[in-house]
């Protein structure tokens, strides 16, 4: 019986314990459970901290670095106009003649002494021997009659003739840069001009009784040696554009620019569109629609630069490549050729413009769009310091928000480490 009741009395006892400890399991699962969720809703919650605070330090970054290149773009714009203003400037300049200074004021035009075509004209005459010496003589001779003939009827005059320049000093320098031959060079229209002035007999001699050489013998000359003839419409033409609305059609150059973009100090302008042409010479043009500044001043100067002073001239080499003269006597012939010496007087000058009421009307005018342009340029100059100290400012504070977001990055790299060292022990 015992035995039996022993048995049967211990089977509760077993139940219990199975229950105690089914029990016991279920509430460390639960503990484990919970636990774990707040973890992991913890870490999550670190997490979208960090995403969101990463974010914000991106947006900041990008937002700075926009501003950066709404500066520079300010900076690029406002730099592109006022190198439009430097170039009106120095347009105006010309027009004005101020070459001197480029703020000294104006002179009394009465008490310009004005050279005219008659003193051109003794000028030449007195190269008696010269080609253009014998065209003239026949022209004073024959006066207006002579522009008729065969021989002369092509022929537009003397390359002295043909263009004016205001400033005495300039016309100088333009006369001695081309030399007396070419101030004395014969201008034709056409090639069949050029080859009515000399002709050949069947040895290939010049036959000394036609042409000019035959005119010169008329009146009593001998025309000795070389003289240079330019036929208009052989010469290599500009190819580029024009300065808008100038009634003299001046060639539209591109200034020079140093390396850092600006114009070279002293640059007055280009020796081609220094030089004024008549209104009876603007009309004419050639088979092929030029005109004298782009066909004969043109190959003359080409894009010879002139400055103010010889040292500034010598500063501004990098930006010569087609020569350069100074108001003080300097002369670059061509790249690396230069002119020493002594300046070279040749008797031979371009006339003077006459200025007349109308032309010093205008010479107001264009001085006071000059006032206002230089104003511009002064509020552009403002403008660029303004920018560029803002510019600045958004540099140094992407340059803090960048290191802000280096460390935010190193910080987040150690949790990350951490946490999942974390994970690993768990």
């Amino acid at each position: 019986m015992f035995p039996s009741n022993h048995q049967f009395s211990s089977q509760p006892r077993a139940l219990t314990v199975v229950e105690t400890t089914t029990s016991m399991q279920v509430d460390l699962n639960e503990t484990s459970f919970n636990s774990r969720e707040e973890m992991q809703n913890g870490g999550f919650s670190e997490v979208k901290s960090i995403m969101e605070s990463s974010e914000k330090l991106q947006d900041d970054l990008r937002m700075l670095g926009m501003k950066i290149k709404q500066h520079e773009d300010s900076i690029k714009l406002l730099k592109t106009q006022k190198n439009k203003l430097d170039d009106n400037i120095l347009d105006m300049q010309v027009l004005l003649g101020k070459y001197h200074s480029s703020s000294s004021p104006i002179e009394n035009k009465d008490q310009f002494h004005l050279q005219s075509e008659h003193e051109i004209t003794e000028q030449i005459l007195r190269h008696e021997k010269s080609a253009a010496g014998i065209l003239y003589q026949l022209k004073t001779h024959h006066g207006p009659q002579a522009s008729h003939l065969s021989l002369t009827k092509d022929v537009m005059g003397a390359v002295a003739t043909l263009g004016k320049v205001d400033d005495e000093n300039l016309n100088r320098l333009f006369s001695e840069y081309l030399g007396v031959q070419t101030m004395l060079a014969i201008v034709c229209k056409t090639f069949e001009g050029v080859k009515a002035l000399e002709t050949f007999n069947k040895d290939g001699c010049i036959d000394k009784t036609s042409g000019l050489h035959g005119i010169a013998a008329s009146i009593g000359r001998s025309l000795d040696g070389r003289f240079i003839v330019i036929c208009l419409e052989s010469l290599r033409p500009y190819a580029g554009d024009f300065v808008a609305d100038d009634p003299q059609r001046r060639l539209d150059l591109l200034k020079p620019r140093l390396p850092n973009g600006e114009c070279p100090a002293g640059f007055l302008g280009f020796a081609v569109n220094m030089i004024h042409v008549d209104s009876s010479n603007l009309s004419f043009v050639t088979a092929s629609g030029e005109g004298l500044r782009e066909t004969l001043f043109y190959n003359m100067f080409s894009c010879l630069q002139v400055y103010r002073t010889r040292a500034e001239m010598v500063l501004a080499l990098p930006c010569i490549s087609e020569g350069a003269v100074s108001l003080d006597g300097g002369i670059i012939r061509s790249n690396g050729v230069f002119s020493l010496g002594t300046r070279e007087e040749v008797d031979v000058r371009f006339p003077k413009t006459s200025i007349m009421s109308e032309e010093l009307q205008s010479y107001n005018e264009t001085e006071k769009r000059m006032k206002e342009t230089r104003w511009q340029k002064e509020k552009l100059d403002e403008d660029i310091k303004r920018e560029l100290a803002l510019l600045n400012h958004a540099k140094f504070n992407f340059e803090i928000k960048k290191q802000d977001f280096v460390k935010f990055l190193a910080q987040s790299s150690s949790y990350a480490t951490q946490h999942q060292f974390q994970a690993a022990r768990r």
